[in-house]
């Protein structure tokens, strides 16, 4: 399939150039002098990604991302800003707002294709079917790896065989693995004081086990023992929480195929995913405020958005979508660019 890139720039030069770069690497592009044009141009040729400047006439970037995010039609299409190197305060905004990437201006063609190369991946990536089946979640884990979203995760998996009546994992436990059940039958029951137990759950072929303590980062909530002999999946809980917490986009794929598009355990792995990410930035601001002796709603946190993502372990773009909402929630605000805790006590007790 033709890949097709929107470049928007008043910038005769870099606007001609940009495009010649990507026309070499076998793109077909369009391109736009200013950014009224270039939303129009967006909706007649609907492109694979776009590459817009920030500072422009008649619309400025953040408005181009803007009606294009607003408009369901453009809505998902990768969005990656040029920026100037003095206007790195400027490109914070925009990812705020849902840009996918910024490239610094003056840049390398390699930093452009690849940046280009990297958001289109990922955007086949979202658009494709994967199956419930170790198959097909195999499939998944290879293609975001070589996206380059997500480096570290094992190439293949040990598959482990259990016998009727042996223990999968019990309750009080803390989590090593997602399990995925390929062949049997696995009750998940709770112990009562009197020695009773009830069934919680029961799985059967193609089940994925155990990913709530996971993502909740908890002891197991109950057992889990083998009803008939199987073979089971184990991925370890490491490449798990990076396929959640990396980015929340890829997150959604994931869950969507561990849950087997059951609509209600979708949504609550999401709210936990995504309640969890909250919590950790929440602890992560609180520990720098702390730290550094910072004082309430008066010093600002001279730490890049890169370097917190890396101390929450989350990707840039995740975090900026969590401070977007503290910010909503005035629990911090964020002037020239850099974030100032408004609230301690109450990052410290999110309840989500």
């Amino acid at each position: 399939m033709e890949k097709r890139v929107l470049v928007i720039d008043d910038n005769n030069d870099i606007r001609e150039n940009t495009a010649e770069i990507l026309e070499l690497a076998g793109y077909k592009t369009f391109t736009a002098e200013n950014g009224k044009k270039g939303v129009e141009v967006a909706i007649k040729e609907n492109p694979s990604v776009i590459v817009c400047d920030i500072m422009m006439p008649e619309l400025d970037g953040y408005g181009v991302l803007h009606l294009l995010r607003k408009n369901p039609e453009t809505q998902n299409i990768p969005f990656i800003f040029l920026t100037a190197k003095t206007e790195r305060s400027d490109f914070r905004k925009g990812m705020e707002m849902g840009a996918d990437d910024y490239i610094t201006k003056p840049f390398e063609d390699i930093e452009l294709l690849n940046a280009v190369e990297m958001r289109l991946k990922k955007s086949e990536i979202l658009n494709q079917t994967y199956n419930a089946t170790p198959q097909g979640l195999t499939q998944f884990l290879k293609d975001v790896k070589s996206t380059g979203l997500i480096q570290k995760l094992s190439e293949q998996y040990d598959i482990e065989n259990y016998e009727k009546k042996q223990m999968l994992y019990q309750e009080g436990k803390r989590p090593r693995f997602l399990y995925y059940l390929m062949k049997g039958k696995v009750k998940g029951f709770k112990s009562h004081e009197d020695g009773k137990e009830y069934i919680t759950n029961l799985y059967s072929e193609g089940d994925f086990i155990g990913y709530t303590a996971l993502i909740e980062d908890s002891n197991y909530d109950d057992s889990t023992s083998i009803l008939e002999d199987a073979e089971i999946m184990q991925i370890p809980k490491e490449d798990f929480l990076q396929m959640v917490y990396s980015d929340i986009s890829i997150a959604s794929k994931f869950i969507h195929i561990i849950t087997q598009n059951v609509k209600e355990k979708e949504e609550r792995l999401l709210n936990l995913a995504y309640s969890s990410l909250r919590k950790r930035v929440a602890k992560a601001l609180v520990d720098i405020v702390g730290k550094f002796n910072l004082k309430e709603q008066m010093n600002p946190i001279e730490i890049s958005r890169e370097d917190i993502a890396q101390y929450v372990g989350t990707a840039t773009e995740s975090l900026i979508r969590t401070l977007s909402d503290f910010k909503a929630e005035k629990l911090i605000d964020i002037k020239s660019g850099k974030i100032i805790v408004n609230n301690v006590e109450k990052l410290k007790n999110l309840l989500y």
